[in-house]
């Protein structure tokens, strides 16, 4: 089995690119979606959040507005990182449990652990991997991708990208990189090479 982590910037693509190694084959373990499952109500990461930032942050039903979280944590360096250490710990065992409930399934597969701060705040030495992809795309590319996205303001949407380190350093430690700036036959065509690699 290999395992391998998927990463880039906000809005560079990654997810588009995840996709198309799933449609290849790969099994997907994404970061984000175990980040939310581990915030629900009722986990001990969730009563952390709430005795941290206060009541403030939860939507009208008890759960985490992500959003109103997100304003505050990306425009405050030390809310960021107050949350990524109630988080990342059982973040990081929920992906360790899934990668060993597909080795048991099929020991041949190739798995992509989707972790967008990865080569950030995570660090890749967190999970026993082969190796690491990173997606990049040109700074302009992601602001305009997170405005539409997110229907933020442009302002909002610069700062989450400079609260991110350049994606450009990131490439620096890849082992492999997919270029996104241009079209998605070009991404495509990158992702699929790179799968036969993977697999021979």
């Amino acid at each position: 089995m290999k395992v391998i982590g998927l990463t880039g910037g906000i809005a560079t693509g990654v997810t588009t690119v995840a996709s198309m190694f799933k449609e290849l084959g790969a099994e997907i373990i994404e970061a984000d979606k175990i980040a939310r499952e581990v915030v629900e109500p009722g986990t001990e990461p969730y009563r952390k959040i709430v005795e941290t930032f206060g009541r403030g942050v939860l939507n009208a039903d008890g759960t985490i507005d992500r959003k109103k979280l997100g304003q505050i944590v990306f425009a405050d360096d030390t809310a960021r990182r107050r949350l990524n250490r109630i988080t990342h710990t059982a973040i990081r065992y929920r992906i360790d449990e899934e990668v060993e409930r597909i080795r048991k399934s099929d020991p041949d597969a190739v798995v992509l652990i989707d972790v967008p701060l990865l080569l950030d705040t995570t660090g890749p030495d967190t999970f026993d991997m082969d190796g690491v992809i990173v997606v990049t795309a040109g700074k302009d590319s992601q602001i305009e991708r997170l405005v539409r996205r997110d229907t933020l303001p442009e302002e909002d949407a610069q700062r989450r990208v400079a609260a991110q380190r350049p994606v450009d350093e990131k490439a620096e430690e890849a082992d492999w990189i997919v270029r996104n700036s241009g079209s998605l036959e070009e991404t495509r065509r990158q992702v699929t090479s790179l799968w036969r690699q993977l697999t021979t």
